[in-house]
């Protein structure tokens, strides 16, 4: 296999280093929204009880505790509730921000190596064909056709091995932006039922 890509030229270096960037990618984010719990509106609904009672200290105790995305901007939430409701939902609105920012993290990544990998494979077609031509041209055009057709196949070798590793990348980028956006919708639900339910306090 080795030798097989060797054949390739310099480009397939760049390409495989591509699809080993993709995958830890992919991985570390997998790995990452494994761990992340938004804890939804059970949260919101208990911290906005407390808000309601007026016990604030046990609002941001239990946000800080409960170590999700949606704890931390209701801890932020809870530390401004004495301000107006525009400084409010200023806050909640930034650290939603930061959460999804950090959900979102190195995705955007994952869409430029797919967008890299098969300019990478064509422009080593590219390359190659312009060798095997350079190889044709030397021979004064006296080449038989196993020559050249050797020749073309490994020029095109690269943009095969770039498409191969674009594919998944984009597919994997696809996967991840969904997962980010309905994580979002979640963290949009739980702030907007948590602005409706801190407006009724007594």
């Amino acid at each position: 296999m080795i030798e097989f890509l060797s054949k390739g030229g310099i480009l397939v270096g760049p390409i495989l280093l591509c699809s080993v960037l993709a995958l830890a990618i992919f991985l570390e984010r997998l790995v990452r929204f494994a761990r992340v719990r938004i804890r939804g509106l059970g949260l919101v609904k208990t911290i906005a009880q407390y808000v309601r009672n007026g016990e604030y200290n046990q609002a941001l105790e239990l946000a800080k505790a409960s170590s999700s995305p949606m704890g931390r901007i209701l801890a932020d939430a809870t530390e401004v509730l004495d301000q107006d409701r525009e400084t409010l939902e200023t806050v909640i609105v930034h650290s939603t921000e930061e959460e999804v920012r950090e959900l979102s993290r190195y995705i955007q990544a994952l869409a430029t190596i797919g967008n890299i990998a098969p300019l990478l494979g064509l422009l080593g077609t590219v390359l190659g064909m312009i060798k095997a031509f350079m190889v044709i041209q030397q021979m004064g055009g006296k080449v038989n056709a196993a020559v050249l057709a050797g020749g073309i196949w490994e020029a095109m070798l690269t943009t095969a091995l770039g498409l191969a590793v674009a594919l998944p990348t984009i597919v994997a980028h696809s996967y991840l932006v969904a997962r980010v956006d309905r994580y979002e919708a979640q963290l949009h639900d739980g702030t907007v039922t948590f602005i409706k339910a801190v407006g009724k306090r007594s």
